[in-house]
């Protein structure tokens, strides 16, 4: 009698012991990241080499842009959003006021904000008031700026994109773009359309730079240019440097934890670097 209640007791433990894994680590099982284009194969490179050590776990990586992430952690539809801008204080009042929980921001990785130009054309550094003028539509030919006579084509990103509002603020002072600008879903898009058009100019994360040239970045006309080398990113001499985060709806917990604690580690970081972006300093990360 004593042995099966011994037994019984033992079993009620073990099924205790299995629900309170299923609330811990079942719904984590499958980690949701959706977010910023700009980051979307960073994000990628973290999952693969995040599941090959932790094959029980899956991370899903989907882009759509950093608004479009934003929204889909709002609506509870994502475990972490992947945004190449900061959270404003009324997304994060939306999310509070939705789910009584305080947005976690946790920045991964740094990222250099390039200009990006044809590799022919001879154009090799700007400064950010040339950068305003051509994207406001105030300078239209490229030998305004020093280069080859013909009209400069403009390429940027969609209005979802973190890139596109963090190119708008820092930029063009939240002043309009030009109406001819063409808003491309994503950054792999613009690289496309520059490394074929001579005439080209677009902007986007550093890690995309494949058969294009970066342009150096000057503050003011009188400054120094820089391009958008770690040193410079991290020093903040390169003047349109910027961080990239993940937010989460209250402090995260379970796999979820594990996966951005791991993206903090000096392993995660080193990714960083692999994909063409930058890791955090180290007392940031």
């Amino acid at each position: 009698m004593k042995i099966q209640t011994l037994v019984l007791i033992a079993g009620l433990c073990a099924l205790a012991a299995c629900e309170r894994s299923g609330e811990t680590q079942g719904k984590a099982r499958t980690i949701t990241v959706k977010g910023s284009d700009t980051m979307v194969d960073l994000g990628a490179r973290w999952s693969q080499v995040y599941m090959h050590h932790n094959p029980a776990v899956t991370v899903q990586i989907t882009g759509g842009g950093s608004g479009t992430g934003i929204k889909a952690l709002i609506d509870g539809q994502t475990d972490i959003c992947q945004a190449s801008r900061p959270m404003t204080d009324k997304e994060k009042d939306f999310a509070r006021a939705r789910w009584k929980k305080e947005v976690v921001e946790t920045p991964v990785a740094l990222d250099g904000l390039a200009v990006f130009v044809n590799e022919q054309n001879p154009i090799n550094e700007l400064s950010l008031a040339q950068l305003e003028g051509v994207y406001r539509g105030k300078i239209n030919d490229w030998k305004e700026l020093g280069g080859s006579p013909g009209p400069i084509i403009r390429y940027g990103r969609n209005t979802s994109s973190g890139t596109h509002i963090y190119f708008k603020e820092h930029v063009l002072k939240n002043k309009e773009f030009a109406t001819d600008v063409q808003a491309l879903a994503g950054t792999a898009a613009v690289i496309n359309g520059i490394s074929q058009d001579i005439h080209g100019i677009g902007y986007g994360g550093i890690g995309y730079a494949k058969g294009v040239k970066a342009v150096r970045v000057r503050e003011s006309a009188d400054a120094p240019a820089y391009d958008p080398s770690i040193e410079n990113v991290i020093s903040g001499k390169y003047p349109i440097s910027r961080k990239l985060y993940f937010y989460t709806l209250g402090e995260p917990q379970g796999d979820i934890r594990s996966f951005i604690d791991w993206v903090l580690s000096d392993e995660g970081q080193k990714v960083c670097e692999q994909v063409g972006y930058y890791p955090l300093p180290k007392r940031s990360a």
